[in-house]
């Protein structure tokens, strides 16, 4: 609501400019103006989220999944978002449907992923729609891992001293 009220403003300055100078360069002189003038007083919509180091090195979050809370722990060397069986069945994926066909490696070893798209997920502020992930049979994995496939959605990532700051496009 801020931001139209502004861009209204800004319009109706530039307009008033225009017809009170004449003067081209009067008027790109006044339309600079209101242009700093808006930007000083509107801060870019920071979509950022800083996550701690956990005691054993690892950064866990809280994301939300198709509007459920899930545990995900940040792993930039898995390719894809990867969920447990049993997370995917608590948030209402159709987990007996898939084909579980994609081979996968982890923790635990070798096995069997099915392919899906989830409709959305956040972390704090960052929101991102169809995201590719993977689910693996039931039982084999203990921690969601937050993978490449949402990281490379984002502006940037990096890790400084015990925090990750996520940042997403404004």
């Amino acid at each position: 609501m801020t931001r139209v009220l502004l861009l209204i403003i800004a319009i109706l300055a530039t307009a008033g400019a225009a017809l009170a100078y004449g003067d081209p360069k009067q008027i790109t002189k006044a339309g600079t103006l209101v242009t700093e003038i808006l930007r000083k007083q509107v801060p870019p919509m920071l979509r950022t989220v800083d996550v701690p180091r956990g005691d054993g090195g690892e950064f866990a979050l809280q994301a939300t999944i198709n509007g459920i809370a899930t545990p995900m722990v940040i792993d930039t060397g898995a390719t894809s978002v990867m969920l447990s069986y049993e997370t995917a069945k608590a948030i209402g994926l159709p987990v007996e449907l898939l084909a579980y066909n994609i081979d996968v490696e982890t923790v635990s070893g070798r096995t069997k992923a099915a392919r899906l798209t989830l409709d959305r997920l956040a972390v704090g502020k960052l929101v991102e729609r169809s995201v590719p992930a993977l689910i693996v049979p039931r039982g084999l994995m203990k921690s969601n891992l937050l993978g490449m496939s949402f990281l490379d959605r984002l502006e940037s990532w990096e890790v400084r001293a015990d925090k990750l700051k996520l940042r997403g496009y404004p």
